[in-house]
């Protein structure tokens, strides 16, 4: 082992130095010294593999360890940002990658969202009186309503001035984040009162669609309902998804503990919630000024079909970048593997035993 090292030491060391550099100032680096960091890093994790079979010295494992995970930062982890930057870039990859890696948990969100709907609606249609037991007490919208007052409360507000429209923004704002984070924290009572939730807004949500169109009320309450709809319940199934997560990281921790299962499903919690905001103020901003315009039915339609189509093209591309980095890091560690038994097998055929 000792002539093991003293062949390999200089390498190690020239390492050491290219990452302490590296660390001052990777833009002073030139092509030939970029390129020199890549090949020490990949020679050194080969050594370490090595070593880590022949030997128990640990000092000697912690520092080929320690050289490699310094390389590894330097080379693979993105240059430091301003909060500016960071902030852009979450915006146009993040939030929709955070997304992608959770989204088994909001697909269930929003099949537990459709089976509450369509259970509503069902029911509100075959009895309008079941509306009653699942709408808020504070609702006027009930099925004592005529289809006059149904369309005049659709139409209602298109006058208000500009003041009063940011106001009923801010409201709607605020109360659509406190059902969203309530949705998404009590996850961690093993998600049961999260899947309560779910279900019950998507039963408001189809209890007052079947009261529309048992009035016969059918264009006008979808283009209504879709422009601000589509990017609201989007956040609220978003909310709902992290809300399982959270429950599952409770329930079946896996070979984690409880806590430390709870942490890193919160760090993506946190992540899904910044966006949820976002995409909460948008839905505010339309609720209150275009719904609350002269637009006409069919240009409602037209905003609501251009929002569902760019929020799904943004969410399609947050799982293509996701993809090919999973499929990035899998050839990575095959390669490393490779050259590990490569390596392993020149030093056999050079040992004496060998020979």
């Amino acid at each position: 082992m000792s002539n093991y090292i003293s062949k390999h030491k200089p390498e190690w060391e020239e390492l050491e130095a290219l990452v302490a550099r590296a660390r001052k100032s990777l833009k002073g680096m030139n092509a030939e010294e970029l390129a020199r960091l890549d090949v020490l890093y990949r020679q050194t994790t080969v050594h370490l593999a090595q070593v880590a079979t022949r030997t128990k010295d640990i000092s000697l494992l912690n520092y080929l360890n320690n050289l490699t995970a310094a390389a590894h930062a330097v080379i693979y982890l993105p240059p430091k940002r301003s909060a500016s930057q960071s902030a852009l870039t979450f915006i146009t990859d993040g939030f929709a990658r955070v997304v992608a890696r959770t989204w088994a948990y909001h697909a269930a969100a929003g099949a537990l969202m459709l089976f509450g709907g369509f259970l509503a609606y069902l029911a509100v249609w075959r009895d309008p009186l079941a509306a009653y037991a699942i709408m808020p007490a504070m609702e006027m919208r009930l099925p004592g309503s005529s289809k006059e007052q149904l369309l005049e409360a659709l139409r209602h507000g298109r006058s208000m001035k500009s003041g009063e429209k940011f106001i009923f923004a801010s409201f709607l704002f605020s109360h659509n984040l406190k059902v969203g984070l309530l949705t998404m924290s009590l996850g961690v009572l093993a998600a049961i009162p999260s899947i309560i939730l779910i279900v019950y807004n998507g039963m408001i949500l189809g209890a007052f669609t079947a009261i529309h169109h048992n009035n016969g009320i059918y264009a006008e309450y979808w283009a209504w309902i879709l422009p601000h709809g589509v990017s609201e319940l989007g956040a609220i199934v978003l909310c709902g998804g992290i809300g399982l997560m959270l429950g599952r990281a409770v329930v079946c921790p896996g070979m984690l503990s409880r806590a430390e299962s709870l942490r890193l499903a919160g760090q993506e919690a946190v992540k899904v919630a910044m966006g949820v905001a976002a995409m909460l103020v948008l839905a505010a901003v339309v609720e209150s000024y275009l719904r609350q315009s002269h637009l006409s039915t069919g240009q409602r339609f037209l905003f609501a079909g251009g929002t569902f189509l760019l929020w799904s093209m943004y969410f399609l591309r947050g799982w293509l970048l996701e993809r090919a980095e999973a499929e990035k890091l899998a050839r990575e560690k095959a390669e490393a593997i490779v050259r590990a038994g490569s390596a392993h097998a020149i030093e056999y055929s050079g040992s004496p035993a060998a020979r």
